[in-house]
C-alpha cells in the first residue's frame, strides 16, 4: 500500500517537473516580450511593408533569445554572489578569477536539443499569433484553420515530453543558480 501511494505521487511530482523544465526552457520574458510588441509591429495584423521587416526582426530576436538562453548558466562563487556565463566545450565563460571548478558546466548534445525545441515552440508561438498570421499569410487562416488549430498542442505535447523525459539542469540567466556544487 505504502508503495501505491509513493508511485501515484511521483506521477504528479513529475508532471509538475516536466511543467517547470518547460517553463525554464521557453524563457517567459522573451515570450511575453514577443507578446507585448507584436500587435504593435504588425499594426494589429494589417501591416505595410515596414511592419513585416520589423515582425520578422522582433521574431528573429525572440527566436535567439530563446535559443541563446538554453547556453546559459549560473553558479554561486566562493565570494557568495550569482554569477552568469556561457557553456562552452571547456566549461563556464567567463570563468576568470573564480576558485569554482567550472569544467563541470560544458556544453553537452542536450543543450542543442534543448535549444532545438526552445525554438520550435517559440516558432509555433509566434507564427501562428494571429496578428502575425494576419500580416505575413491573411488568407492561411480561414483556408487552414484546423492546422492552426491542431498545430500548437501537438507541438506543445511533443515538446513537453522531450523535456520531461530529458530535464534541462541549466540554470540560466534570470533563473536560481545551482549552488557552488553543479550536479549537471
Amino acid at each position: 500500500m505504502a508503495a501505491e501511494i509513493k508511485e501515484s505521487s511521483s506521477l504528479p511530482q513529475k508532471t509538475f517537473s516536466g511543467v517547470g523544465n518547460l517553463i525554464k526552457l521557453l524563457p517567459t520574458g522573451t515570450v511575453f516580450l514577443f507578446q507585448f510588441l507584436n500587435p504593435v509591429v504588425t499594426n494589429n495584423g494589417r501591416c505595410h511593408a515596414v511592419n513585416k521587416y520589423l515582425s520578422g526582426i522582433l521574431i528573429g530576436l525572440c527566436g535567439f533569445s530563446c535559443c541563446f538562453s538554453c547556453f546559459t548558466d549560473s553558479y554561486k562563487g566562493s565570494d557568495g554572489l550569482t554569477h552568469y556565463g556561457i557553456a562552452t566545450m571547456k566549461g563556464l565563460w567567463p570563468s576568470s578569477g573564480s576558485s569554482v571548478d567550472l569544467s563541470s558546466y560544458k556544453l553537452r548534445v542536450g543543450d542543442f536539443a534543448h535549444a532545438f525545441f526552445s525554438l520550435i515552440v517559440f516558432s509555433v508561438v509566434s507564427l501562428l499569433d494571429s496578428n502575425t498570421v494576419g500580416c505575413f499569410y491573411p488568407s492561411f487562416e480561414s483556408t487552414e484553420k484546423v492546422l492552426l488549430m491542431v498545430l500548437p498542442p501537438v507541438i506543445g505535447a511533443v515538446s513537453g515530453t522531450v523535456f520531461m523525459l530529458f530535464p534541462n539542469r541549466r540554470h540560466g540567466i534570470g533563473y536560481p543558480s545551482s549552488g557552488s556544487s553543479q550536479n549537471s
